[in-house]
């Protein structure tokens, strides 16, 4: 199955924002909530999925000044489907000047025999602000993890500002082990680039700069920030025993706080 999306989001000139495209075909279903002053668009699955050998692409614009909340109704499981084909999912989002993205989906679950590849490319403008969350779990309840590959880059100002990439599943010896989740069966991580002031609660170093910190651990999870170079930008990633515990290591206090930027950039 091949299906393309689009939303764009534009200014309105009284100080919000309006939808001035909003288009998908199934399993990309776009739907609109009114929520508060920032559009909010839920994408909804309107088939099983994404199963081997689907070709998924969304598009994401937000224009000058105006401020957009992508989230989805709930988590995409990859699946597997006839045998040799992969199923691939790509997002690529365009913030312009002054723009605001918060791209809070539900998590991606690697089922048992999926082979899935997850891509997304994100451009900012130089005073855009972006939250931008991923969420894995690793299968099933009581199911080994599928084939996964997630990889997320993103530009600030013209210049790489993030390039990530995380494969696991039979594929991808040792993914498991101490060196990469550590056992975990959930992971995941969210971008917070703030122009304005330093997202994260980072630790100044020695020579002025800062450095990562890492965050007092709770049961079931561990999770750091990491201050990024080339911009007022800060990464945390986590990992975890499950998805409610990853979700609450990703959102207290980075997510608020992205909530928070984007209304007061209003």
């Amino acid at each position: 199955m091949r299906a393309v999306a689009r939303v764009v989001a534009v200014a309105d000139g009284r100080g919000g924002t309006v939808l001035r495209e909003l288009r998908g075909e199934s399993p990309l279903l776009l739907r609109q909530a009114t929520t508060d002053d920032i559009p909010t668009v839920y994408v909804v699955g309107g088939a099983a999925g994404p199963l081997a050998g689907d070709d998924l692409r969304l598009t994401v614009e937000v224009g000058p000044g105006a401020a957009l909340r992508v989230r989805t109704v709930a988590a995409s499981v990859a699946l597997p489907g006839r045998a040799g084909a992969v199923s691939r999912m790509r997002v690529d989002a365009v913030v312009h000047a002054a723009g605001t993205l918060l791209w809070l989906p539900e998590q991606l679950v690697a089922a048992a025999g999926c082979d899935h590849v997850a891509e997304s490319r994100v451009e900012l403008a130089g005073d855009a602000r972006l939250s931008w969350r991923e969420e894995l779990v690793c299968g099933r309840y009581a199911e080994p993890a599928g084939n996964v590959v997630v990889t997320t880059s993103v530009d600030h100002a013209g210049r790489p500002l993030l390039r990530q990439s995380l494969a696991v599943g039979p594929a991808a010896p040792g993914w498991a082990g101490p060196a990469v989740l550590g056992g975990a069966t959930a992971t995941g991580s969210l971008l917070l680039v703030d122009p304005a002031s330093p997202p994260g609660p980072a630790v100044p170093d020695a020579t002025g700069g800062s450095r990562g910190r890492v965050l007092p651990a709770r049961p079931g999870g561990t999770a750091a920030w990491l201050p990024l170079a080339g911009g007022r930008a800060a990464l945390l990633t986590a990992t975890a025993a499950d998805a409610h515990t990853l979700r609450a290591l990703l959102t207290t206090p980075a997510e608020e706080r992205a909530e928070t930027v984007a209304a007061g950039g209003r």
